[in-house]
């Protein structure tokens, strides 16, 4: 027999074998995605538990009179990082020992430490929040140089964490709202050298959160959320009865927790 005179059979995928296929790439991405959408869920749920405990400086001062950072008389308890005032405030600590504050009743920076700072690690010495946290800034770019997870709780929320200080009365600006902040606890997209309030939230995250917790209002309540621009329909930082943007699903937002102890 001859070469030309030999049949070559082809193999090929029948319909219903390729509709099968197709069946089972369309569950696997729908699985993905559905997967996606239920972590994401999981982050931001741990928002608003996360906030829940670190109001947890009301505790804090029912039990040592003062605020954490704050406290004169902290190194009394937990000892003294370094008996140097000046440079307490440079010297970072992996145990409890750690620095006084003024004891003005605000959690802010001062000569003799940066409170902010001080106030994630005395919390965790009191056994009121979980991890170490080093009490200084980090690197020393910037006196606000937070790293979450060193000097400050890191979120849930993927490249996102915690900082608390007293903003009080703040006449806004081109990202935050004009309003009466007092004491609070904020969360945002980490920055270098700087707050960790980048944009790290959809508007209608937010909202959810907001609706949730307060008054689903951006720019009045407990609930004040940043950059005003983007993730809000406010025209300017005075615009207190705007109203989330749920047509931008970007992640233009970040959040400030007011008036948290």
């Amino acid at each position: 027999m001859s070469i030309n005179s030999k049949k070559i059979k082809y193999q090929a995928f029948s319909l219903v074998e390729l509709s099968i296929v197709l069946v089972i790439l369309g569950l696997l991405v729908g699985g993905v995605l559905s997967g996606q959408s239920l972590i994401r869920a999981a982050e931001l749920r741990s928002i608003s538990s996360d906030q829940s405990r670190f109001v947890a400086a009301q505790t804090f001062r029912d039990k040592y009179f003062a605020l954490p950072g704050d406290m004169s008389n902290a190194t009394a308890f937990w000892g003294v990082a370094h008996a140097t005032p000046a440079t307490c405030r440079t010297t970072a600590t992996t145990s409890a020992l750690t620095c006084d504050g003024d004891g003005n009743g605000l959690v802010n920076d001062n000569a003799g430490s940066i409170e902010f700072f001080r106030f994630w690690q005395q919390l965790a010495n009191a056994g009121l929040i979980e991890g170490t946290y080093n009490g200084i800034n980090v690197g020393g770019v910037s006196a606000f140089a937070h790293t979450p997870g060193t000097n400050s709780p890191r979120s849930k929320v993927g490249n996102a964490g915690w900082a608390s200080t007293n903003v009080g009365s703040y006449a806004g600006d081109a990202f935050a709202f004009a309003s009466d902040y007092g004491h609070t606890i904020s969360v945002g997209a980490q920055s270098p050298n700087w707050w960790p309030h980048g944009r790290a939230f959809k508007p209608e995250e937010v909202w959810n959160i907001d609706t949730k917790l307060d008054d689903g209002k951006p720019g009045i309540g407990r609930l004040i959320a940043i950059y005003w621009d983007e993730c809000t329909n406010a025209t300017s930082r005075s615009n207190t009865t705007a109203d989330y943007l749920l047509t931008n699903t970007n992640r233009d937002c970040a959040i400030y927790f007011t008036q948290s102890y």
